[in-house]
């Protein structure tokens, strides 16, 4: 395993920029990102729409588990099940993820979501650990 960060807090994806994540730690089998809330987030009952919650979640998960793997491994999502318990209208959501066991080719996460100190969402989510080497045959 690389010992290096392979993603570092303030470095970020096209997507995660695009709603405005941004990362303040970035640790093997850890991230937590911060995500401030806007009018655009927003579904048509005025409450953040769930899939912006989902990417931060899915994001967060996966820059803590890319940064257990190997130079020639990364990772993508099998699947994600996440409990919503409020609703949010604006403020600054913060998302924190480990990695709770990899077994193989497989890394589970968990994450949590909270607006200060209620949380928010919990998830879980399973992940594929891909081999570059052998993805290129």
């Amino acid at each position: 395993m690389s010992t290096k960060s392979k993603i570092k807090a303030g470095e970020l994806n096209p997507f995660g920029e695009l709603i405005g994540l941004k990362f303040n730690k970035c640790e093997a089998g850890y991230s937590q990102c911060t995500l401030e809330i806007n009018q655009s987030m927003m579904n048509p009952f005025g409450k953040l729409h769930g899939g912006v919650m989902y990417s931060m979640i899915d994001t967060g998960m996966g820059i803590a588990l890319l940064n257990c793997l190997s130079d020639n491994e990364h990772c993508a999502t099998i699947e994600i099940q996440i409990s919503y318990f409020s609703p949010v209208t604006s403020g600054t959501l913060i998302c924190e993820s480990r990695l709770i066991c990899r077994k193989g080719s497989i890394g589970f996460m968990e994450a949590k979501v909270k607006d200060n100190e209620n949380l928010i969402a919990s998830a879980s989510g399973t992940f594929s650990i891909i081999d570059n080497k052998k993805d290129q045959s």
